[in-house]
């Protein structure tokens, strides 16, 4: 009973700071009826999740939310709260995992920005008897299961379909550029390797790669620079990256082929109308589905299967949207 009610101020405490660096939706407080005071031992019985994402910025997090909803609708013994930095930053990561351990959390899905920064953090959730589950991004510390797309094979496949257009329009050798997110976040650095070891044996020249933070106005400018440069093809990495690369075609006349990942209305709207050639579209319902399965079979000590489970994904082109 202690703890409930240090658990009770901590979450107090930290609503400020839950409405600035670390975002989420919280209840609204209430007057506590007698009826409502008698049922709170079995409200307490609920399992508190929380589903901590990289940022709030892609529509692909509001579809891993809309999984983990559906899941929390079909078991009906969940408190679940979703929180996320406003941007890709990991001391704002590092806030929210924070804010759910202090706040009582039993179990975090997390995407993680980076897979170094949040060590601490998440040490000291393990310390308080929270379980881990990684969605999407993985971090380099222990956890029950990470549910994700093979990020290697596909961007590979990104690769593969990036060189079918180039060919299909007489071009097998010219610049290539690839738009990432960071240098550190686990997802994206796969999919640029799967994506350069689909070019191992072609006459192509893969340029350095920039780096935006996954910004699409700065995925735009970088996408700019490579068409300035005489690029034939471009890849982005990540949802905001293939925006910014698309809208770059775009505005340059559409003579450069452009690769992405991701599914949102503004990346389909840019493969029909023809400045995107195709995107690597994920399943994030199905990581934000399968992760509260995951975490609730954990707390309740069942099996919860294999240590990885790739949710897959499909190339979608102009004839599929």
């Amino acid at each position: 009973m202690l703890r409930k009610l240090i658990v009770g101020l901590l979450c107090m405490i930290m609503v400020a700071s839950l409405l600035t660096g670390c975002g989420g939706n919280q209840p609204a407080q209430q007057e506590t009826t007698p009826q409502q005071e008698t049922s709170q031992g079995a409200e307490s019985e609920k399992y508190k999740i929380y589903l901590i994402t990289m940022d709030q910025m892609d529509q692909h997090w509001v579809n891993v939310d809309l999984g983990c909803k559906k899941a929390v609708d079909e078991l009906g013994n969940i408190d679940y709260h979703w929180l996320a930095p406003d941007v890709k930053d990991d001391a704002k990561q590092i806030e929210c995992i924070n804010n759910a351990v202090a706040a009582g959390a039993d179990a975090i899905l997390l995407a993680a920005n980076g897979p170094d920064a949040v060590t601490s953090a998440l040490e000291e959730a393990k310390a308080a008897g929270v379980t881990i589950v990684y969605v999407d991004s993985p971090a380099a510390f222990p956890a029950v299961q990470t549910i994700a797309t093979d990020n290697v094979a596909a961007g590979q496949k990104a690769g593969e379909e990036l060189i079918g257009a180039l060919k299909a329009n007489g071009i097998t050798e010219g610049k290539i550029g690839i738009v990432n997110v960071n240098a550190a976040t686990a997802s994206t650095v796969a999919r640029e390797e799967g994506f350069r070891k689909a070019f191992a044996n072609t006459n192509f020249e893969i340029l350095e790669t920039q780096y935006s933070d996954g910004d699409a106005a700065r995925s735009k400018d970088i996408a700019a620079n490579y068409i300035t440069q005489g690029c034939v093809g471009i890849f982005g990495a990540n949802e905001g990256c293939t925006v910014g690369t698309g809208n770059a075609i775009k505005e340059s006349g559409g003579k450069v082929i452009g690769v992405g990942f991701d599914k949102s209305d503004a990346i389909l709207n840019l493969i029909k109308e023809g400045y995107l050639y195709a995107t690597m579209a994920q399943n994030p319902d199905i990581m934000g589905y399968e992760g509260i399965k995951t975490a609730v079979k954990a707390l309740k000590g069942e099996d919860t299967g294999p240590d990885y489970i790739d949710t897959g994904v499909s190339v979608l082109k102009k004839e599929d949207v």
